[in-house]
């Protein structure tokens, strides 16, 4: 019995030293993460040092009390070892998502749906065909990627835009045909059922390096945030159907939301010249056409951007515990009814609310209120003592869906001031508008489009409200 008591003692003092360990590694998990204040670590410290003061101090009691000492030390180190993954967890997700210095244009070769080449090869000896209005660069990167996989040349023929291009693809005029795949819009707002008439036979992703602007985020800054609706990687081109610019000024707690519709006729600095074109086709050309467009667009810098998966926006709202959305309209979208005022909605139900423009006389301007509401609404949730429960849930699910030029250390930093003074944000939010129109457009050559010519003095406007938010006023 004695030696049983001995071994016990000793293996409670074994447990604490692992407990010991435990909370040095937890420290300094914390401590490299960069998110937690100085105040809070130095209490995390101090209580965990306390807790181990108890749990070893107990193990030279005499009588049986001990064992809660090694009950309560294994009940701390399960803790702490979860406090660790949990840690690194959110470290991970910060690397993972921010820091991003690089588009990726997914060039394809398309081949009708019912054509019997499994892969490149077979199509060795087919009339490939290409489009010569935008995008030539990575069209003949291209095609020598091809012709070194296929060790011979192969035969070409060119078309205007990429809609003659899908249309000699489909009348059996070319076997092949190479494109961008942020071009697929396009295509398919004027081709029905495109997508379900080709298929994909081979693809290379190209990657171009961004370049990386200096900013403090202690400083009022912009942030572009970009919805897209695309399968594959986050980083991949596509247009942009949801544009929306946050202005953030961390010593006045103020955010203030700027959306601009999607069909917005515009230039598109170093890509279009003096031909406009809709806002969404910047995309195509990748995060940083869009940022420069409306850069030039409001006279504004913008530091950083946020590209958005709408797959995301679900997971986000679900992992919230949903959100409560104020809405202008009663309208029916996507299945679901939303009442006029206050209504609490679940992710797919919130993706709904935000893609709807048809039930409304304002159409893509009243959807650019809507989502700015959803984004407000997930703002004001995400900054609330609400998101610590959801925190890891949250890190698992959006990790592949969103994609950030904001480093690491610079979301640490932000997120530690959040914490260090807790206070409140005030938003606001205010939306571009402007007239219909049906123009061409310079990405889709000579076909038609419905537009919108910008309204100047909205424009300006805007201009100086976020220049308002930015001088502190």
């Amino acid at each position: 019995m004695k030696e049983q008591k001995k071994t016990l003692h000793m293996a409670g003092k074994l447990i604490t030293l692992i407990q010991l360990i435990l909370a040095v590694g937890l420290i300094a998990v914390i401590w490299n993460s960069g998110l937690v204040p100085t105040k809070y670590l130095v209490a995390i410290i101090i209580v965990l040092l306390i807790l181990f003061g108890v749990t070893f101090g107990l193990q030279y009691v005499k009588n049986k009390v001990y064992i809660v000492g090694i009950v309560l030390s294994i009940i701390l180190s399960i803790l702490q070892a979860i406090g660790i993954v949990y840690m690194l967890k959110a470290d991970k997700l910060m690397a993972d998502v921010g820091g991003a210095n690089y588009k990726t244009d997914n060039m394809i070769v398309v081949v009708k749906k019912d054509n019997p080449a499994s892969n490149l090869m077979d199509a060795s000896m087919y009339r490939f065909g290409t489009q010569t209005a935008v995008d030539q660069e990575n069209t003949q990167t291209m095609l020598d990627n091809i012709n070194k996989a296929l060790g011979r040349e192969v035969k070409v023929e060119q078309y205007g835009t990429v809609q003659e291009l899908a249309n000699a693809l489909l009348e059996g005029r070319v076997d092949a045909a190479i494109y961008n795949q942020a071009l697929d819009g396009l295509i398919t707002d004027s081709i029905e059922d495109y997508s379900d008439k080709v298929r994909v036979l081979y693809h290379y992703g190209i990657e171009t390096e961004l370049e990386q602007e200096t900013a403090d985020v202690g400083e009022p800054f912009n942030v572009y945030i970009s919805g897209i609706d695309v399968d594959g990687p986050i980083a991949t081109n596509s247009r942009s159907d949801v544009n929306i610019i946050m202005t953030v000024n961390p010593n006045t707690k103020k955010i203030l939301l700027t959306t601009t519709p999607r069909d917005y006729y515009v230039q598109i600095p170093d890509i279009s010249g003096e031909q406009r074109d809709k806002l969404t086709h910047a995309g195509i050309y990748g995060v940083d056409a869009s940022m420069r467009t409306l850069e030039q667009l409001y006279g504004i810098d913008i530091s950083y951007y946020a590209r958005v998966n709408f797959s995301s926006l679900v997971k986000i709202v679900d992992t919230l515990g949903g959100v409560d959305v104020d809405s202008d309209f009663e309208f029916t979208a996507g299945g679901y009814q939303f009442k006029k005022g206050m209504n609490h909605l679940d992710g797919k139900q919130a993706l709904a609310f935000s893609r709807e423009r048809y039930s409304f006389e304002d159409g893509d301007n009243q959807r650019g209120k809507d989502q700015q509401k959803v984004l407000t609404a997930i703002l004001n949730k995400a900054m609330s003592p609400a998101i610590l429960s959801n925190a890891s849930a949250l890190i698992a699910d959006v990790s592949d869906s969103v994609q950030t030029n904001m480093t690491q250390e610079e979301m640490a930093k932000f997120i530690k001031m959040q914490l260090n003074d807790g206070a409140s944000w005030t938003i606001e939010s205010q939306a571009a508008s402007g007239n219909g129109d049906t123009q061409a457009c310079y990405s889709s050559g000579d076909q038609p489009l419905y537009v919108m010519w910008p309204d100047e003095a909205v424009v300006q406007s805007i201009s100086a409200k976020m220049n308002e938010i930015l001088n502190g006023n």
